[in-house]
């Protein structure tokens, strides 16, 4: 659960009478009192949580008990489908859609979530699932969805040196824009299968053919795809920082390494 103060500890205050016992009787007992304490809040989160589901069962019977979680401010319930967020009141009668804030701390509660739901899908991609071209020592690796078509996406890749240079690892993840089965997605297929994947991605951005290409290996390119629909991506190249923030279009290394060296607050308020 979200966004719940839990107490510190649960004192039970008995007669001193009772205390003639053997301690140890009283300890089980106080322990006990704590459970019990403990397992009726969640009890009665839980409960709550049915309640919204409930509420919003005709209108958006989509959303699921898990997909539920209580927020810090009171009465407001976080809904959340992979990287888009809402909020409903406790009775399920309003629905409000956009960011919420802290204005006495200044901190983006939803971006801030949505940060880590980013991390937690790229760290779920393993090292030989993804095509990495990196310096003998990174001080960054930056995630970039890329389609091999994409103007810019040639553009960032054709500058490889200079983000090396700048200690920063690219991770591509393909994201063939036309969608499935697509020439974008083909031409990601043949990339993935060949011998060199580095040696023929780089062709590939380079607008080379690829001779003998084969499609019929295992690979990820599905997988990529649907990635970015659940995080969101609204065109190519996309990067996902080490810290979750996510860059959109092409950003020269020098810039970028600003960037990673230097990242900004990310809470409105403390930017000045």
């Amino acid at each position: 659960m979200y966004g719940i103060e839990r107490p510190a500890a649960v004192f039970v205050i008995m007669p001193a009478s009772s205390l003639s016992g053997p301690p140890m009787k009283h300890l089980l007992s106080l322990a006990a009192c704590a459970l019990v304490l403990g397992a009726c809040t969640a009890c009665a989160q839980d409960s709550q949580v049915d309640r919204v589901q409930k509420a919003l069962a005709k209108s958006l019977p989509e959303i699921k008990k898990e997909d539920i979680h209580e927020t810090s401010a009171p009465g407001i319930y976080e809904i959340n489908a992979g990287a888009i967020y809402a909020y409903v009141t406790s009775d399920g009668k309003y629905l409000i859609q956009g960011d919420m804030m802290n204005v006495e701390t200044g901190e983006e509660i939803t971006e801030s979530r949505r940060r880590g739901y980013r991390l937690e899908r790229i760290a779920a991609l393993g090292a030989d699932s993804t095509i990495e071209f990196s310096p003998e020592k990174p001080r960054h690796v930056v995630t970039v969805f890329t389609d091999i078509d994409c103007g810019y996406c040639r553009k960032l890749h054709s500058e490889m040196k200079e983000y090396n240079d700048a200690g920063i690892a690219i991770r591509y993840v393909f994201y063939p824009r036309a969608g499935l089965g697509s020439d974008a997605y083909r031409k990601a297929e043949a990339v993935w299968c060949s011998d060199d994947r580095k040696a023929a991605l780089t062709a590939a951005k380079s607008g080379m053919p690829l001779v003998n290409a084969r499609l019929d290996c295992p690979n990820p390119i599905a997988r990529d795809w649907q990635l970015g629909q659940d995080l969101g991506l609204r065109g190519t190249p996309m990067m996902v920082l080490p810290d979750g923030e996510v860059v959109n279009g092409y950003v020269p290394a020098q810039q970028l390494a600003m960037r990673l060296e230097n990242p900004p607050a990310h809470d409105a308020l403390m930017r000045q």
